[in-house]
């Protein structure tokens, strides 16, 4: 019997070293005498391949997931499918449209709002396409999770590049039932700051008073940087049964805690803080009736006491900024409005806006009005303070800038600011009316939509610059009612070009209306696809 030597082959290790240095630095760890070291490392190199791969073992094979949950909503008709996957095959190309075609990132907003109207499910096979249409875009999110329903969070949880959708969850489930208190309590004070912010703001919505005392239960060993976020919670059925918290909140070691607590008092008109601005306010403003005609005269502070700091007003002045003028506009946008009437000879609020004011104090003095108009959500003052969209002066009486007009806009129904922007366009056209149009409901209504197209078909027939109407072209295509399409059937005819217009202007204008019938034509026919299909 004949003994064998054992030899014990080279560690993949020491292989990999000697490739690297190469064997003229360093022998190969090889027996393969009479082989040129080069051609010895590979051999060995392979034969060490062959043992690591046949001596493999396999792994603890990892527990399956779970099947992903049942969607009990109906199912979406298939011609909504088909727009669906076209709508999400086309994000990849946002910002890059040109010519007649529209937009169809665009689109997609309008789309899942009008899908989840009707409590459709989407098709399994979309939901990865339309996480990721999600994941680039912030403004979807909402829209998209609530079409995606609970298999979105089945995802999420085996897709890192989606857990955006758990954040919107809050750990990967739904919220506890608001009116299960062990549940929610138990939430408030064990889960994360985003799943403690949205079940605090679901309770607030359902149950005010629950929500507040959840806040007050933890409220001293919060950091100042939460207990502005929870606080601004509060904003959502504001009420009288808040004001006593929130006036502890006024000695909360954060300056903008302080603040926003303050803000919160102040659009409660029947609050002490309230009535401790009006006190402070009313010894500056008065009606003057010492000339030809009655005026408003104007004596700013001249100091911001300890009491005005705690009661929210900030001491230091941007900058750039009056001190006295900022303390004033500060206590006036505090102050409840309906003060000012016994103040002011008992006049409306139109007629306290058209008194004139001493001084150089108007702009001031209005635009804090402005600002308590749209705080204290009265509409009233808001009509005063807009005046006639037909106005000569586009500023108004009262708004200092279109900025305060859109604000104040907010504060009225949605018919009566379609129509007071409709007037506004007519009286003023369209190059001041872009923030405006975005305060209004969509889709626009009749009385805008006409006044929208008559005001582009203006500009058109002027000769004016095209490019400059792109921003209200795209609004329209988002927000004019599809019932308007007939109405750009004349406008779509290439116009001629003017001596005195811009080169090309004409087919650039042809060009976006017919972008804007075609977009319109795009909307009637998803919203038809989304009926179902057995209606």
């Amino acid at each position: 019997m004949h003994e064998t030597t054992a030899t014990t082959a080279p560690s993949w290790d020491d292989l990999l070293t000697t490739a690297l240095l190469g064997t003229d630095r360093r022998p190969a760890p090889t027996n393969n005498e009479g082989r040129q070291a080069p051609l010895a490392l590979l051999d060995a190199a392979a034969m060490a391949t062959v043992r690591r791969r046949a001596g493999l073992r396999a792994g603890p094979s990892a527990p399956r997931p779970e099947p992903a949950p049942e969607d009990p909503r109906p199912p979406l008709p298939s011609r909504a499918a088909r727009r669906l996957t076209a709508l999400l095959a086309d994000r990849s190309g946002a910002g890059t449209r040109r010519g007649s075609a529209p937009d169809l990132t665009e689109l997609l907003p309008q789309w899942l709002a009008a899908a989840n109207a009707h409590g459709y499910a989407p098709p399994p096979h979309l939901l990865p396409a339309l996480l990721d249409a999600a994941r680039g875009r912030t403004d979807l999110r909402p829209a998209a999770l609530e079409f995606a329903g609970p298999r979105a969070l089945w995802l999420a949880r085996l897709n890192p590049d989606w857990r955006f959708a758990r954040r919107a969850a809050p750990g990967g489930s739904a919220l506890p039932d608001p009116g299960d208190s062990e549940a929610v309590r138990q939430l408030w004070q064990e889960g994360l700051f985003a799943e403690r912010v949205a079940v605090l703001t679901a309770v607030r919505s359902h149950i005010p008073s629950e929500a507040r005392e959840l806040l007050e239960s933890t409220w001293p060993t919060e950091h100042a940087e939460d207990r502005l976020m929870f606080l601004d919670s509060l904003r959502a059925n504001l009420s009288a049964d808040d004001e006593p918290f929130l006036e502890r909140a006024l000695a909360d070691r954060s300056r903008n805690v302080r603040a926003t607590a303050a803000e919160l008092l102040s659009a409660l008109p029947g609050s002490a803080l309230a009535a401790r601005m009006a006190e402070r306010a009313l010894t500056c403003v008065a009606l003057d009736h010492t000339g030809t005609e009655p005026t408003v005269a104007v004596e700013a502070p001249h100091v911001c006491d300890a009491g005005m700091e705690r009661d929210g007003m900030a001491v230091r002045a941007p900058k750039g900024r009056g001190e006295r003028s900022w303390w004033l506009g500060q206590l006036v946008e505090a102050t409840p409005l309906g003060v000012w009437s016994a103040r002011l000879g008992g006049r409306t609020p139109e007629g306290i806006v058209a008194l004139p004011v001493a001084d150089g104090w108007q702009e001031e003095l209005h635009a804090a009005w402005c600002r308590a108009a749209v705080r204290q959500r009265d509409a009233e003052w808001a009509r005063a303070l807009l005046g006639a969209p037909a106005a000569p002066e586009a500023g108004g009486p009262g708004a200092v800038s279109l900025a305060d007009r859109t604000r104040l806009l907010a504060t009225l129904g949605a018919a009566e600011r379609a129509e007071w922007v409709a007037g506004f366009i007519a009286r003023h056209g369209l190059s001041e009316a872009f923030q405006l149009l975005g305060a209004c409901a969509v889709p626009w209504a009749p009385p805008l939509g006409g006044a929208v197209v008559d005001a582009l078909d203006i500009a058109r027939d002027a000769g004016s610059y095209p490019w400059s109407f792109s921003g209200v072209m795209g609004l329209a295509e988002r927000c004019l009612d599809p019932a308007e399409t007939a109405r750009l059937d004349a406008l779509l005819a290439r116009p001629e070009e003017r001596e005195d217009g811009r080169p090309g202007a004409g087919g650039y204008w042809a060009e976006a209306f017919q972008r804007l019938a075609t977009t319109l034509r795009l909307r009637t026919a998803m919203a038809e696809e989304l009926i179902p299909e057995s209606a």
